[in-house]
């Protein structure tokens, strides 16, 4: 009896956190797509292209691995890797390149911030 309720909170574990792992992966793959492709060569960085396919591989073995708890960890585990990798190096060297207008709590008229 034990047994079986500790399984279920492995497997609830498990799910929750390949959950979490398909959120990093998938907030990864749509940030890299909103991103023009000059920025990436801009910042230095892999091109556009080659991060949406990289996130895009990891994101599908996300989903792929939250209905398989046990049989994808390792592949799931590098595509965690690629994830944080983009977030934390592509990510912020692509932000200047970002094309935003005005700054946060500014207000801006029609040629710019007032």
């Amino acid at each position: 009896m034990i047994a079986s309720g500790l399984a279920t909170v492995q497997g609830l574990l498990l799910f929750a956190l390949s959950a979490g792992a398909l959120g990093l992966q998938a907030w990864a793959l749509v940030d890299s797509v909103r991103h023009r492709p000059e920025a990436y060569s801009a910042a230095g960085k892999l091109t556009k292209t080659k991060w949406v396919a990289i996130l895009g591989v990891a994101t599908a073995i996300g989903v792929i691995s939250l209905g398989n708890l046990m049989g994808m960890l390792f592949f799931d585990a590098l595509a965690v890797v690629a994830a944080v990798v983009y977030l934390t190096d592509a990510r912020p060297a692509l932000r200047p390149y970002k094309g935003r207008g005005g700054g946060r709590g500014t207000t801006a008229g029609p040629y710019g911030p007032w």
